[in-house]
């Protein structure tokens, strides 16, 4: 028994992959779905004209079935292939998988055809959930929002973590921001990189670029890369020199650029340059087991914990940023402020494009997509003091960064030579 539903819930699986991770330690229990599921969604909400029969897809397919002589056939109806089907009785009804399916219910009782229903969220309401605090998961699967409401023409709005919020306002004013699951709500998902458990997308999220998340998560006909910022109107310069933006920090130290001195030496170089280097991590300093990852000293203090549309803001204005594989890189693209991303723990293609992505792929490189290696748990493959540990980031040299820098500007040269 749940709370809030009438009946023992009933777990059902669309995929053998999702089948198999479950049996795993790797992923999350069905307990820990349940209370998502109570926390997020409640109880069943959709009406069938049928006393006691409820459909909605809140958090996958949900079929409230009352006591009586019932029989339940699930299929895909775009393949028609049968998920499920059995004879039930006080029972709800759950998918396991909790993405896009266009389902077709086809319910009988006592022998005789009953309901029929097949997934159609035009015109309905449909409620996006962000349940990490992760900036570039939200940057880059929040697009997807917007293509469904265009190709499925559904009333779509959304829950984000506190941290998001005033940014993703911001980004997409004309889609609602809820704290709860609206009343007749049609269906529900959440937004996810779908690395954690097989409900979140039919394979593992770490096997395609972050960008492609959502469309598989939705199952939508084409990739989008970022959203559309013409609604970031350009805020006023606040600092007149030239400047550079940097992000030292990531969400655990061993993302970071470990090389010993490196970002001194390319602070010293964008300083000879000409322009103000401003890092702007939340953290001055991070320590861990792996290590310490703290602002070059010759860098402009502007740490702190600002709001990200003040980030975005002056991202907005720099004349590039360098960082890693995490959150502000995904926020300076998204403003329009060229990346320089520095990353040898994930494969090039597992951000987004940039031509300034700096990688040593003659090293040990690419452990986070290994889904194997259990790099975001356990961190790298070799012990701490091993020549060896962490050599996908310690052996990118400065010289390879600066290599970056003056092709981007080289870049940026001959893009002014052309629109002038």
């Amino acid at each position: 028994m749940s709370v809030g539903f009438p009946y023992p819930v009933k777990w059902f699986f669309c995929t053998e992959y999702a089948r198999e991770r479950l049996d795993s330690s790797e992923s999350e229990s069905l307990a820990a779905k349940m209370k998502m599921n109570e926390v997020f969604i409640g109880p069943v909400q959709g009406e069938t004209g049928i006393e006691g029969l409820r459909l909605d897809f809140n958090f996958g397919l949900r079929l409230e079935i009352p006591a009586g002589n019932w029989h339940v056939r699930v299929s895909d109806a775009d393949s028609g292939c049968t998920i499920f089907e059995d004879d039930l009785s006080a029972t709800v009804l759950q998918s396991v998988e909790a993405y896009y399916v266009r389902w077709q219910i086809d319910v009988a009782r006592d022998g005789i055809f009953v309901f029929s229903h097949t997934f159609d969220a035009s015109g309905q309401n449909v409620f996006f959930i962000f349940r990490s605090t992760m900036l570039g998961d939200a940057l880059a699967l929040f697009p997807y929002v917007r293509e469904w409401q265009r190709m499925r023409g559904s009333r779509v709005s959304y829950f984000a973590p506190d941290n998001l919020q005033g940014l993703l306002q911001r980004l997409y004013p004309d889609i609602p921001l809820y704290r709860r699951v609206p009343d007749n709500t049609y269906a529900t998902y959440f937004l996810t990189a779908g690395i954690n458990g097989p409900a979140d997308l039919p394979t593992d999220g770490r096997l395609m670029p972050l960008w492609q998340a959502g469309r598989l998560l939705l199952d939508l006909p084409r990739p989008i890369m970022f959203s559309d910022v013409s609604s970031w109107l350009p805020p006023r310069r606040e600092i007149m020199e030239p400047y550079v933006c940097i992000s030292v920090q990531a969400s655990v130290v061993r993302k970071g650029w470990l090389y010993p001195g490196g970002w001194e030496r390319v602070t010293e170089y964008l300083k000879q340059l000409g322009y103000r280097v401003l890092c702007i991590d939340k953290e001055r300093m991070a320590e861990s087991e792996d290590g310490i990852s703290k602002m070059p000293e010759q860098a402009e203090d502007f740490t702190g914990n600002h709001p990200l549309t003040a980030r975005a803001d002056l991202l907005y204005h720099a004349d590039f940023f360098i960082g890693l594989g995490s959150g502000l890189a995904w926020l300076a693209r998204t403003v329009g402020c060229p990346v320089i991303m520095i990353s040898g723990f994930s494969y090039p293609w597992t951000e987004f494009p940039t031509p300034y992505r700096i990688f040593n792929r003659l090293v040990c490189n690419g452990c986070y997509n290994d889904i194997h290696s259990k790099f975001l748990s356990k961190g790298c493959r070799y012990p701490r003091k091993s020549k060896r540990w962490m050599e996908c980031s310690r052996t990118i040299s400065p010289a390879m960064v600066i290599e970056a820098i003056d092709r981007l500007r080289d870049d940026n040269r001959k893009d002014d030579a052309c629109n002038g």
